[in-house]
């Protein structure tokens, strides 16, 4: 245990995989926060009984405003705080990295990114996206969360970072009609997130500063993607990934993976992109006020991420 570290949570109805993340995260950790949306399992009662602080907060739309407002409002006192999803846990490897490396950071370190290995149908699939490389571990007051709809990161404000060597595990253990729930209602955000970056619906900043090196090349990579052709890119994206990455050598929960993550989601998010373009056309004031009828989703020009 790590007595400079402690560990935000954000959770609802995470029953199935909030003891197995608290088990681990307490190995670096001397405190684990978790900031619960309201659960009706009793994700709330496993936490507390394995020693996690548990704050209740309702749920603002996005992983982005929860995660800060958490930044904001724990009584975190740590020199260290590691973000942590609840289907994610640390590896044996990292617990001992993190241990043995992190007091040995200097001043200008103010962020550790770490590689995520993706399980998926209870297999490791390594071809095709692994590793990619998330900035999880940051000093006290020298990052926040990035203000997106989607594909949030963690922005250092100052100092750099550097990458430790081993993973920790994003391995959701619910069904694949769960999954695809779940995709259906990120795509919306999607949708939101691509639609911005052609018409600068809130008129945020684009400023890549802060991200470490991978998610720097993947967020120019994805306002490139954004300016290809609806449909034509997500089989691109597909094919790139499942042929020119080596994909298809994954089997059959390979294919799976490839296909829902990297072909049927990205199709869903291009159909919600066309949906409202056809019904709004290049206009930015009819596509927020279509977004905000349809999907309840507020996008004010120049503001933080609302939902109503």
């Amino acid at each position: 245990m790590n007595s400079e570290v402690s560990v935000v949570i954000l959770t609802y109805n995470e029953s199935k995989h909030i003891k197995r993340c608290l088990e681990r995260a307490f190995t670096v950790a001397s405190s684990v926060y978790v900031v619960d949306s309201f659960s009706t399992d009793d994700t709330v009662e496993i936490a507390r009984a394995m020693g996690g602080e548990v704050y209740q907060h309702r749920w603002p739309g996005n992983q982005a405003a929860q995660f800060n407002w958490a930044l904001e409002h724990l009584p975190i006192t740590t020199e260290w705080i590691l973000r942590l999803d609840a289907d994610e846990y640390l590896t044996d490897e990292l617990q001992d990295e993190i241990n043995a490396k992190l007091p040995l950071q200097p001043d200008e370190i103010t962020g550790v990114s770490f590689k995520r290995r993706h399980i998926f149908m209870d297999k490791w699939v390594k071809r095709g996206t692994y590793p990619v490389t998330l900035l999880r571990l940051f000093r006290r007051g020298k990052a926040v969360c990035e203000q997106r709809w989607m594909d949030e990161h963690i922005h250092l404000l100052e100092g750099k970072s550097v990458t430790f060597e081993h993973d920790f595990v994003d391995h959701n253990l619910h069904n694949l009609a769960w999954w695809t729930t779940k995709h259906n209602g990120y795509a919306t955000r999607e949708a939101i997130e691509l639609l911005d970056l052609e018409y600068q619906l809130i008129g945020r900043e684009r400023d890549n500063g802060g991200l470490n090196e991978q998610a720097s090349i993947k967020r120019s990579r994805k306002k490139q993607y954004s300016k290809q052709p609806l449909f034509w890119r997500s089989f691109a994206y597909f094919l790139y990934r499942y042929i020119l990455k080596g994909g298809f050598l994954e089997g059959k929960e390979g294919f799976m993976w490839h296909f829902f993550q990297g072909w049927w989601y990205r199709t869903l998010v291009d159909s919600r992109v066309y949906e409202v373009k056809k019904a709004c056309g290049n206009d930015p004031a009819l596509i927020r006020d279509y977004i905000q009828r349809n999907y309840q989703i507020e996008l004010s020009p120049k503001k933080s991420l609302v939902e109503v």
